[in-house]
């Protein structure tokens, strides 16, 4: 049934709009655009949502490794007199507290009471904790920013440090 408006005074009856419209070869054919949206602002949402997960992988890091650093300090400053390897306790306490992030990636600066340590080990360190002196604990660890092959911060490396006043 076609619906037509017809004009007071006119023999004949106009075409409403919606049928003029209809009518027109190009006016129905609709379906592609939905497939031509969907292919030029899928790869640009696709590479967002992959850095926004890749930046919140590498800041959890970051917050697994301060919180391991000050667990490490802390564990440090009170272990004088218990331990013949004061650093070796502090990395397995770093160790133990982060326990997602790779133990061989981690590298460790160790300053006992003015006297610097690298590394997970140092025997000599047991006569440096003296009360009242300082222990600090530095811990770095590598960080990946890479989406999708391509890396934005090459050499990227995630420290955090902590000092605390030996018992």
């Amino acid at each position: 049934m076609k619906s037509t408006v017809a004009e007071p005074g006119a023999d004949t009856e106009i075409p409403s709009l919606g049928e003029r419209v209809r009518e027109h070869p190009r006016a129905g054919n609709k379906r592609g655009q939905s497939a031509v949206e969907l292919a030029l602002c899928l790869p640009v949402l696709l590479v967002i949502m992959t850095g926004i997960f890749t930046f919140g992988v590498a800041l959890n890091n970051y917050l697994m490794l301060t919180n391991a650093v000050s667990v490490g300090g802390r564990l440090l400053a009170v272990s004088r007199g218990q331990t013949a390897d004061p650093c070796a306790t502090a990395a397995a306490s770093v160790y133990a507290a982060a326990p997602l992030l790779h133990q061989a990636s981690f590298s460790f600066t160790i300053l006992l009471n003015g006297n610097s340590y690298s590394g997970a080990t140092c025997t000599a360190g047991a006569a440096s904790l003296v009360p009242g002196a300082t222990a600090q604990v530095t811990a770095t660890y590598p960080c990946n920013l890479a989406v999708y092959g391509a890396t934005y911060a090459p050499g990227c490396s995630l420290s955090a440090t902590i000092a605390e006043v030996v018992q």
